[in-house]
């Protein structure tokens, strides 16, 4: 893989603004998946982040994944329409009076419908439920073109900016 040059936005929220989002249709359901098999969690992870060049863990050997995903401070948050997987959302709740949102999107099917804008509100007011001292993300030039927007739209202020070169 060519190394490509890449633009990386940190994000974070140190207090919750509640930003009310209409849920953009019915039978809308957000659950946390306790200990995901690697398997499953694997098919979530390429369907979302296939188009956006998620690699970091694609990387990892089954015995690595299994390891953070079953660790009671990772947490694996599913979107379902219907009962069927649309998105979802892994929440790193290791660092003390943090939550970092490791991942977070939608299945291509689901993109375009407001689902995220409603997902991500979801996952902040839980997060924040937690009483945290902060909520941080980070996304990059890679993701969506409305990731940085929609994470700014939704409470999160942008506290660096990097540089990197990343595999393409």
């Amino acid at each position: 893989m060519q190394p490509v040059e890449v633009s990386v936005y940190y994000l974070e929220m140190v207090a919750w603004v509640r930003h009310t989002v209409a849920a953009p249709r019915s039978e809308l359901t957000v659950f946390h998946q306790v200990k995901p098999s690697v398997e499953y969690y694997r098919i979530l992870y390429n369907d979302v982040g296939e188009e956006y060049r998620w690699l970091s863990r694609r990387k990892l050997t089954d015995s690595e994944l299994l390891s953070i995903i079953h660790d009671p401070l990772d947490e694996l948050h599913v979107l379902q329409v219907a009962g069927v997987d649309a998105g979802f959302a892994e929440l790193d709740c290791r660092v003390l009076g943090q939550i970092e949102i490791v991942q977070f999107g939608l299945l291509p099917a689901y993109v375009g419908q407001g689902l995220g804008k409603w997902f991500l509100s979801q996952i902040v007011e839980y997060c924040w439920s937690r009483s945290p001292d902060r909520v941080w993300l980070h996304t990059c030039t890679f993701d969506h073109a409305a990731a940085l927007t929609n994470y700014q739209k939704a409470g999160f202020q942008l506290y660096k900016t990097e540089l990197v070169h990343r595999e393409y």
